[in-house]
C-alpha cells in the first residue's frame, strides 16, 4: 500500500523527496489501514458472547452512534451517525456491541445504503429480534469536496425489518424517539 501511495503522490506531480512528503506514503498507508479496519474484524469477535437472556419485549434504541466510512466510488469519507433499534425476543445484545457492529461495517469501502442494510441484517441475525430499525444520516465528502460541491447536503437511509416494517405504530415510535 505504501508503494501505491508513492505512485499516487508522484502522479499528482509532487516530489517525494520534499521534506513534508518523505514519510507521507507510510503515514497514508497506515491511515488507510485504520480507516478500513472493518475488513479485519469478525462478527463473533465483535459480539464476544455479549448476548444475554431477557424477558424485555420493549424497544431498545441506541442513537447518535458516530460513524466514519469510505465511499467505494471515490475513496472519500462519509461521516455521520447511526440510530439503531430492536425489539428483543428473549435476548438482548450488550449495549457497546451495537456501536461495535456499526463500526465494523462502517470501516469498509461501501455505499451508505449497503451499510444501513448490513447493520440491520446483522443485528437481526445475532439477536433474532422481533424487528430491527436502522437510520443513518451522513455527509459525503464526494459531494462536498468535488462534483456538485454542496456543503450542506446530507443523506438519510433506513432499513426496517420485522415489526418495524410491518407495524406503522412501531416504526412511528422509533422515528419519533430518534428525532427528539
Amino acid at each position: 500500500m505504501e508503494e501505491a501511495y508513492k505512485k499516487i503522490i508522484e502522479a499528482c506531480g509532487e516530489d517525494l523527496t520534499r521534506p513534508g512528503l518523505v514519510d507521507t506514503p507510510k503515514r497514508a498507508a497506515k491511515a488507510m489501514q485504520f480507516l478500513t479496519r472493518g475488513y479485519e474484524q469478525k462478527l463473533d469477535e465483535v459480539i464476544n458472547n455479549a448476548l444475554f437472556p431477557s424477558d424485555s419485549r420493549e424497544m431498545v434504541i441506541v442513537k447518535d452512534i458516530e460513524l466514519y466510512s469510505m465511499c467505494e466510488h471515490h475513496l472519500l469519507p462519509f461521516i455521520g451517525r447511526a440510530h439503531v433499534a430492536y425489539i428483543p425476543n428473549g435476548k438482548v445484545l450488550g449495549l457497546s456491541k451495537i456501536a461495535r457492529i456499526v463500526d465494523m461495517y462502517a470501516r469498509r469501502m461501501q455505499i451508505q445504503e449497503q451499510l444501513t442494510t448490513e447493520i440491520a441484517e446483522t443485528i437481526q441475525q445475532v439477536t433474532e429480534a422481533e424487528g430491527v430499525a436502522v437510520v443513518i444520516e451522513a455527509k459525503h465528502m464526494c459531494m462536498m469536496m468535488r462534483g456538485v460541491e454542496k456543503q450542506n447536503s446530507s443523506m438519510k437511509t433506513s432499513s426496517m425489518l420485522g415489526i418495524f416494517r410491518d407495524n406503522q405504530s412501531t416504526r412511528s415510535e422509533f422515528l419519533s424517539l430518534i428525532n427528539n
